[in-house]
């Protein structure tokens, strides 16, 4: 299935919904925020959030500083 990532056009590789996605690519868990379609979603909303072909996701990682 095919979405947008970040702008991008990229694969799905057969995840079913945002929480496979986020481990398909590997994102590391505490330190990403992920907004599906415009929607920005907590971490537990990730299982129910089911992706469908056009996707626009978007990932923005989180870092602190001092």
């Amino acid at each position: 299935m095919r979405i947008f990532l970040n702008g991008q056009a990229a694969e799905a590789h057969g995840a079913a919904n945002i929480a496979e996605l986020v481990d398909r690519y590997q994102m590391p868990l505490q330190s990403v925020l992920i907004e599906h379609n415009g929607i920005a979603l907590h971490q537990r909303e990730w299982r129910q959030r089911t992706l469908s072909e056009g996707d626009r996701i978007e990932v923005v990682r989180v870092v602190a500083g001092g």
